[in-house]
């Protein structure tokens, strides 16, 4: 039986409940190797990331400055957490390294010289961070450090799943959140003096976007400025968005076969700040979407880089180019408010 998570109010618990019934078999799919792919505006003439903060964020919660032009080599580091004794937490962080782009992520490389933003990532329910190699993968290669915790109650593999969890992901995702921050100041460690701290997403798939969401709603990270929710919904966490302005963008399929289109639609529709969403007509749960091959997927990557790009490092060219990216192929359509 699914336990009831303390915290809970008996209406919050039936809503949540829904959520179980909602999110079942949201995982992305098996794990797939990364596409090589490169979204228009980079890897372009050779760039580097400067130290250097970007000035201050105007009305829409987004800095100005300028994301690197060049595609990274990626380095994969494994880090091992608990918060509060009883939840386990093993994260995956994809970093740029360190060498010739492409090929597989390495264990150990060198980080590349420079401050990189940091982007949130949450599984959905019963996947792993792995699963999402070919989406972060990219992500990580164009200058973003991604990190990955494995859900104690939801992840695949773990001693019977629960999907009520989900509600306590956000406060699981924002302790990890402090302790690799912590990391770019600590004497000797690998990550030191190569995260900008000042410039963190959040995002995540289902259950995940789930989590992504409780993290602008009712767990409110105010050191988030920007979210990504793919096939996500508000169930459980609420439409209270609260906090400094931070840009999110939504993608999701109108043939979603596990979070329906319009759930998605609701919670963006809430979103008081500047915000968009990518909707794929033909689009399904995750794996035509996610798998790291076809138009759609390609699509996905490049849009959400460009956002990226543009909300991290506050690069205004990402942001003529989202767009262009989003309209690829003609799979998708863009309702752009940001």
């Amino acid at each position: 039986m699914i336990g009831r998570p303390a915290h809970l109010t008996r209406a919050g618990a039936a809503l949540v409940a829904t959520v179980a019934v909602a999110l079942s078999g949201c995982s992305a799919g098996p794990d797939r190797a990364p596409a090589e792919v490169t979204p228009a505006g980079g890897p372009g003439p050779t760039g580097t990331v400067t130290a250097a903060p970007p000035t201050t964020a105007g009305a829409t919660g987004v800095p100005t400055g300028t994301a690197p032009t060049r595609r990274f080599a990626v380095g994969v580091r494994e880090l091992a957490y608990n918060r509060g004794g009883d939840r386990p937490l093993s994260v995956t962080v994809w970093y740029p390294a360190s060498g010739a782009p492409g090929g597989t992520p390495r264990a150990g490389s060198p980080v590349a010289d420079g401050r990189f933003p940091v982007v949130l990532f949450s599984h959905g329910l019963t996947g792993r961070p792995t699963d999402y190699r070919a989406l972060l993968v990219p992500w990580a290669a164009a200058g973003f450090v991604v990190v990955a915790p494995t859900y104690p109650h939801t992840s695949r593999g773990a001693e019977g799943i629960r999907v009520l969890d989900v509600v306590n992901q956000p406060a699981d995702a924002s302790y990890v959140l402090t302790e690799v921050l912590a990391l770019d100041q600590r004497t000797g460690d690998p990550f030191r003096g190569h995260l900008a701290t000042d410039r963190i997403a959040a995002a995540g798939h289902s259950a995940g976007g789930v989590t992504t969401i409780g993290l602008f709603t009712a767990g409110r990270d105010e050191r988030l400025d920007a979210g990504i929710v793919l096939a996500g919904t508000a169930l459980g966490v609420g439409t209270s968005f609260s906090g400094p302005a931070a840009p999110q963008l939504f993608v999701h399929g109108q043939r979603d076969e596990v979070v329906a289109y319009r759930a998605g639609k609701a919670a963006y529709d809430r979103v008081p700040w500047p915000k968009a969403m990518l909707t794929f007509p033909q689009g399904d749960h995750g794996r035509d979407l996610l798998r790291g091959d076809g138009v759609a997927s390609s699509v996905v990557i490049g849009t959400t880089v460009e956002f990226l790009r543009w909300t991290l490092y506050g690069d205004p060219q990402a942001r003529r180019r989202l767009p262009e990216q989003a309209a690829r192929g003609g799979v998708a359509t863009l309702d752009d408010q940001l």
